[in-house]
């Protein structure tokens, strides 16, 4: 559709403005003929493969008082025979001999002048040279951004990969703390579970020299006249059942603070239980997604899973939270091990306590001879507790000289590493992490060696003291199986002793 017209005069017309018109019209002498060209579409860059549209025909406005007539074309001779309608080519010799300006006029201007030609040559040419010019250009950047595309893809991939790698090491290092944490704990529960029952046996063994002690109670009730009295056996027996009363309760009251305690323990260790598995789900789907290439198997688009966010915490909050649950189960730990300590104290001290009750009235009922029968054998016993005592810390002297012997080899390990290290060169020779657990770990051997010695000097001088003691002792009971063979056999050779061992066994 023509925007705009434009009226020209056949003298300002160029060659290429007379397309469409018929060149056998004979135009008579006049004023020139206007003629409207409409204007042609040029195509914008970047578009070189659309061409540029055509221009359109020319129309023809006669003036009124010229007529344009077809007189001056004359019928050509048509063959016997044919029956299609014959071309017609203009008669330049007839516009001439009629009106001779007027057929030169429209011969002249249906044709194109040679430096047209030449020009629209040249511009073929030149417009052929920039769209290989551009074309190249592009083609060259075609090659350009698909290598970069694909450097940048594998590059991405293989940091994908990297990331993915240093994910696995971090999950299988909380993994690893969790599950020998994990396992720590379950150590940990049965000791706690033995303690408890060490606990309600100790409460059973309480009622046989309970009864023990009633039965005596309730048998010295039969004594008659001035013997009925409240004597010290009385006095040590009726203390001795408050003892076992007392020492039941104190029992029953730590016995129901194991249970309390089994059970955060247990709380502690489903949670290590709970993580332990996630992070092998984890750890085997990541391992599943680290191992994937583009040539894998079971690779899918997923549209749109890059804005899906499944996520339920972040690095920091993940680490805190294993962190969380081994340092709740370490602390679970260390109350455990500090109640199974102080089972094994109270138990101790309970028996000691009912024993000392128990030897106390014994001592009171068999008066002097049963009092120096219990002294020998309390002599006897703490005898053979400092000569096994001896035993144990001369195989702990030997036990400290040798832990100091093996030390040795790993200082000499750690101390060649250092020496080694300083022969790195140049930039090499860093005070890297490696370097500084290397200078940590030998002053952690010098300490633990100093240490040590320290030690082994205390059990030297324990050790004097228990020879010293043991000499004592033996010395002591000598006198005692003297003054008691004197009382038993020559004084109380009729005499004998209750049969009664009234102890918690544990």
């Amino acid at each position: 559709m023509v925007e705009k017209s434009e009226t020209v005069m056949y003298s300002q017309l160029q060659p290429w403005s007379t397309v469409g018109a018929d060149p056998c019209m004979e135009q008579t002498a006049g004023p020139p003929i206007p003629i409207r060209i409409g204007q042609y579409y040029e195509t914008p860059r970047p578009h070189p493969w659309r061409p540029t549209l055509g221009y359109e025909s020319v129309e023809v406005a006669p003036l009124p008082s010229q007529p344009v007539t077809n007189a001056i074309v004359d019928p050509c001779y048509t063959p016997y025979g044919m029956s299609t309608e014959p071309l017609k080519f203009p008669n330049l010799v007839t516009g001439f001999e009629r009106n001779p300006a007027h057929a030169a006029r429209a011969a002249l201007y249906t044709r194109y002048t040679p430096l047209e030609w030449t020009q629209s040559n040249l511009t073929h040419y030149n417009e052929s040279d920039t769209n290989r010019n551009y074309a190249e250009r592009l083609r060259g950047d075609f090659i350009r951004v698909m290598r970069e595309t694909d450097e940048k893809t594998a590059q991405g991939q293989r940091e994908s990969g990297r990331r993915l790698g240093e994910r696995i090491t971090d999950t299988t290092f909380w993994r690893n703390e969790v599950r020998t944490e994990l396992e720590r704990l379950i150590t940990e529960n049965s000791l706690l579970q033995e303690s408890l029952r060490m606990l309600q046996k100790a409460i059973l063994d309480i009622e046989a020299p309970l009864h023990i002690a009633q039965e005596c109670l309730y048998q010295r009730e039969n004594r008659q006249g001035v013997d009925l009295v409240h004597d010290q056996p009385e006095q040590s027996l009726l203390k001795e059942v408050e003892i076992y009363r007392n020492s039941q309760e104190k029992l029953r009251a730590l016995l129901d603070k194991t249970k309390g305690q089994l059970r955060n323990c247990r709380a502690a260790q489903h949670e290590l239980e709970t993580d332990v598995r996630s992070k092998e789900s984890a750890l085997g789907i990541d391992n599943m997604c680290h191992q994937l290439n583009n040539f894998s198997r079971g690779i899918n688009y997923y549209g749109g899973i890059e804005s899906y966010d499944p996520t339920v915490s972040t690095t920091t909050t993940w680490a805190e939270n294993s962190n969380r649950i081994v340092q709740r189960s370490q602390a679970e730990r260390g109350k455990s091990t500090q109640l199974r300590s102080d089972i094994e104290n109270l138990i101790n001290a309970v028996s000691s306590e009912i024993w000392d009750s128990w030897s106390s009235t014994n001592n009171a009922l068999a008066r002097r001879a049963a009092e120096i029968l219990e002294t020998k054998s309390k002599l006897q016993m703490h005898l053979h507790k400092v000569q096994q005592e001896i035993f144990e810390i001369e195989k702990n002297m030997e036990l400290l000289r040798k832990a100091i012997q093996d030390k040795s080899n790993p200082m000499k390990v750690a101390h060649t590493r250092l020496e080694a290290r300083t022969h790195r060169k140049e930039v090499e020779l860093c005070r890297d992490t490696a370097q500084d657990r290397l200078v940590v770990e030998v002053r952690d051997l010098q300490d633990s060696i100093e240490y040590l010695h320290r030690k082994l000097q205390e059990a030297e001088a324990q050790h004097q003291q228990l020879l010293k003691t043991r000499a004592n002792l033996e010395s002591d009971l000598h006198s005692k199986v003297n003054a008691l063979f004197i009382d038993r056999e020559k004084c109380m050779g009729m005499r004998r002793s209750f049969p009664i061992t009234a102890t918690i066994k544990y």
